[in-house]
């Protein structure tokens, strides 16, 4: 886009960006922005201009945020070379790598490869462990008892996530105390990778108020039991699942607690690890 200054010189305008700490830009599409530069002639005009300076730069890697509403743009912005990285509820991000020679390959990492799921050992003081049928998935109809699982939302942490979908399914209350396994699987959800969490959680109340829009039912059922089921039997996974539940319920098995640490930059997460009191006797020691 060209416009004239008081001297009468012409001059471009790009548009607005800022630099990433890897060589590359990120623009952000705002919704509020100029109508006219919104117009799809005056952005593709804007955009090539934009491409052929930061190609002047140097710059690599470029990053467009472009909200659901200027979907008119994509078009326009595709036949400038860019792909599609990922899209969310409010926006879509289109990527393009700028270097055109083989010594400075192509290093934009791809969108996020896994989902994170977590499922729920919860062992009353009976030796029952709490228990969901399904309305819907691949255990709806089979009469399968399982144990409550979820999947993390973003932003959330597993020992909250874990709590939260035990209370959503069941209604009963709990208390996380450590995780006790975790299953990588690939090719699991539209081609993503799995990363599921067996998480041990303590009972802080018994009473069974079970979701009706995804549980078809809910029990605390007696441990034996549950592992004795045909399919968790006959099933590798799950019985090797239900084995560790048993050695945890019969012999302690050791799992992963949860350690609330700050990164850098002081934002807070969590290092799931065993026995952390341990770790803390010996650095206590150095």
């Amino acid at each position: 886009m060209t416009k004239h200054n008081d001297t009468g010189i012409e001059q471009i305008h790009l548009l607005d960006r800022c630099e990433d700490s890897y060589g590359g830009v990120r623009v952000e599409i705002k919704e509020d922005m100029d109508a006219d530069v919104m117009k799809a002639d005056v952005f593709a005009s804007l955009l090539r201009a934009s491409i052929s300076s930061w190609k002047q730069q140097g710059k690599k890697g470029v990053w467009i945020k472009l909200p659901i509403k200027s979907s008119h743009l994509v078009d326009i912005i595709v036949k400038e070379g860019f792909r599609y990285h990922h899209a969310e509820p409010t926006y879509l991000m289109l990527v393009c790598w700028l270097p055109e020679t083989s010594d400075t390959p192509d290093t934009i990492p791809d969108n996020a490869s896994h989902r994170v799921g977590v499922g729920a050992f919860v062992l009353n003081d009976k030796r029952e462990v709490l228990v969901v049928q399904e309305h819907s998935g691949r255990f709806q109809g089979t009469g399968v008892w399982k144990l409550p699982t979820g999947v993390v939302n973003e932003g959330e942490d597993i020992c909250d996530a874990v709590v939260r979908e035990v209370k959503e399914e069941t209604g009963v209350d709990t208390k996380f105390v450590e995780v006790l396994c975790f299953r990588q699987s690939h090719k699991s959800f539209f081609t993503k990778s799995d990363l599921f969490f067996l998480c041990v959680l303590q009972p802080e109340s018994s009473a069974i108020d079970k979701q009706n829009v995804e549980i078809e039912a809910a029990q605390w059922m007696p441990i034996e039991e549950y592992a004795k089921q045909p399919f968790v039997v006959n099933n590798k996974q799950f019985n090797f699942m239900a084995n560790i539940c048993l050695v945890k319920a019969d012999h302690g098995y050791p799992g992963f607690n949860a350690r609330a640490t700050t990164t850098r930059g002081g934002k807070r997460n969590y290092i799931y690890c065993n026995k952390p009191e341990i770790v803390d006797n010996f650095a206590s020691l150095m």
